[in-house]
């Protein structure tokens, strides 16, 4: 994992999966610096991540106020407890539903919960973040930020796209991936991620982008892709293709015999 800042309010700490068969995920945790210091998302829960060790490199981890999780996913929430015994003060932005997915594995402490609702704001001391629904989601607790005193959106897994290295998921902008590949790649990942694109009135669809362009973002900062700061046009006309996009179907258990007979001495 390392770290930078994707704009002068934010910083990014950048970790990636190599997902067989389709690329480099890309799997972002932020730090938004407010008046209260706002953490987006814990990064992966992996023997060899340590959360807070990274986060120390942009925030001392007692000043955070406020741990926001976009969704309760294992990718969001891997240095969730660990964060929340190195920072006493801090409490946990998430939904209903979503306390309730984490309570089937970890409680949470209700005294440091905080529910918040798509079109709902939270005080972060010099700013107010607005939750919203992201156009593209795969857990009904996604809610997203959007951050009107400097126009970023920190959208969740919406515009996520599996990259073909490890250098250009955790690049600091997607500038070195071409538009052509890039297109094809969020297609591919809303279709994976959120499959249910597929059946939804495609009319519907395009009104659910509307809150979004509305708010006109200065930057998208995705949990897998790295930071958007150039023309946020194509972006949205992209996934506004996904419901007639090729649906993907992954290995069945004959392909993944096939992949381990590779891996066999012959």
């Amino acid at each position: 994992m390392h770290t930078y800042r994707a704009h002068p309010d934010v910083s990014v700490l950048a970790d990636y999966l190599e997902v067989p068969g389709l690329g480099f995920l890309a799997v972002n945790a932020f730090v938004i610096h407010a008046a209260q210091p706002v953490v987006i998302d814990t990064g992966l829960g992996l023997p060899d991540r340590d959360f807070v060790a990274s986060l120390a490199a942009v925030i001392d981890p007692p000043d955070v106020r406020w741990i926001w999780l976009t969704h309760p996913d294992r990718d969001h929430t891997g240095g969730l407890f660990a964060l929340l015994g190195a920072a006493p003060q801090a409490r946990v932005v998430t939904t209903f539903v979503g306390a309730g997915i984490m309570s089937a594995e970890r409680p949470l402490p209700m005294d440091r919960i905080y529910l918040l609702n798509p079109g709902q704001s939270l005080d972060a001391g010099d700013r107010r973040l607005t939750g919203f629904r992201p156009p593209l989601f795969d857990n009904p607790a996604t809610v997203g930020v959007l951050d009107t005193s400097n126009g970023v959106c920190l959208s969740s897994d919406c515009f996520g796209a599996p990259l073909p290295a490890a250098t250009l998921a955790t690049a600091q902008n997607t500038a070195d991936v071409s538009p052509e590949e890039l297109r094809a790649a969020q297609l591919l990942w809303a279709t994976i991620d959120s499959p249910w694109v597929h059946t939804v009135d495609p009319a519907k669809f395009a009104a659910s982008f509307r809150p979004l362009h509305d708010f006109g973002p200065s930057a998208i900062l995705s949990t897998h892709l790295p930071p958007v700061t150039r023309d946020r046009t194509a972006l949205f006309a992209t996934l506004l293709d996904a419901p007639s996009a090729s649906p993907v179907t992954g290995p069945d258990q004959a392909a993944l015999e096939a992949m381990l007979r590779q891996f066999q001495p012959v």
